[in-house]
């Protein structure tokens, strides 16, 4: 049974000049990218996972990760399994005896957990058809700059995030 396409966290960027966070994501292996435009509570949990912050207390992400383990289950995959009227979804999916128990969430906390529990990435793929860019890769400087070059022709409603007010 195919899970989509597997994908890797590339990071949390800002995009300039509306300041809007975006979530990066890149086809393992492969030459497509899925930025998808996120808040920036959850670009900040998302950053925080992938530099090894911890708090002192636990944050929202950090409290469902413990909860869940607490409960003796883990996070088994999370998918970004469509776009529609510019919004992308997203299931947590879990194992509970024999079974696959898929739990609706929006990209960003699904992302923020699988980064928390290095839960495997995926991405349908058609939406990766439909909201993937290619770029090819030839080092790291080349793709931050061709990254910064689409999103100077891109808006955030292109890729589901709501018209910023002018």
């Amino acid at each position: 049974m195919s899970h989509g396409v597997p994908m890797d966290l590339v990071g949390v960027r800002i995009e300039l000049p509306s300041n809007q966070p975006i979530v990066l994501l890149r086809e393992t292996g492969g030459n497509r990218y899925l930025p998808i435009w996120i808040g920036a509570i959850e670009a900040t949990a998302i950053a925080y996972a992938l530099e090894g912050v911890d708090h002192q207390r636990p944050l929202t992400h950090d409290l469902f990760r413990d909860s869940i383990l607490a409960l003796g289950n883990k996070v088994e995959r999370v998918v970004v399994t469509e776009l529609r009227d510019n919004i992308f979804f997203a299931d947590l999916v879990f194992r509970q005896d024999d079974n696959e128990v898929h739990v609706s969430a929006r990209p960003s906390d699904a992302i923020a957990l699988a980064a928390r529990t290095e839960a495997p990435l995926f991405a349908d793929a058609q939406v990766l058809e439909d909201a993937g860019i290619e770029i090819e890769e030839e080092s790291e400087e080349d793709e931050i700059e061709r990254f910064r070059e689409f999103l100077e022709d891109v808006s955030p409603t292109d890729f589901g995030a709501p018209p910023t007010s002018s």
